[in-house]
């Protein structure tokens, strides 16, 4: 199982989503190459502009498969990237974060009747059992983390105030 990220920000006024795209574009990759490209796309960035509010930003993410290390690489490097390319003259200061494991995909694009399929991603059956221990996991690397990036952005604030 995967990590999934949906992360909605909103523009200041006078904001576009070009000014977004120009400051949140990453400098460094996630270093997730691989000869077969897993579905979804792992380290693709998908943004989205909300139909009914343009001035809501959102982006989805799909991460590694779920392990300690995968993840305070990938998140080691998210926080090193926002913090050396700050948001802020962009986006206003609430933002809405949800993670989560994704347990399945479904392709339901065929004409006519589907039969139910047992939950599974890229074709390797999903182990419910593991859920929890997984959830939990997440939430905390995402709780670290996201200390470390505040403590951090504390620390530049303050260092170029004096």
């Amino acid at each position: 199982m995967m990590m999934v990220s949906m992360i909605t920000r909103r523009l200041k006024k006078g904001k576009t989503y070009e000014d977004f795209r120009k400051a949140w574009y990453h400098t460094i990759g996630f270093g997730m190459d691989s000869d077969t490209p897993p579905k979804p796309p792992l380290g693709h960035l998908y943004t989205v502009v909300n139909a009914f509010d343009p001035q809501e930003i959102i982006v989805i993410g799909f991460g590694p498969e779920i392990s300690e290390e995968s993840l305070k690489a990938v998140l080691n490097i998210d926080v090193k990237d926002r913090l050396d390319n700050p948001l802020d003259d962009v986006i206003e200061p609430e933002i809405g974060r949800s993670f989560g494991v994704l347990v399945s995909e479904d392709d339901f694009s065929p004409e006519g009747e589907l039969e139910y399929q047992n939950p599974s991603v890229s074709g390797v059956k999903t182990d419910i059992k593991e859920l929890k221990g997984l959830l939990s996991l997440v939430k905390t690397e995402i709780e670290v983390a996201s200390a470390k990036r505040d403590r951090a952005k504390k620390k530049h604030v303050e260092d170029y105030s004096m």
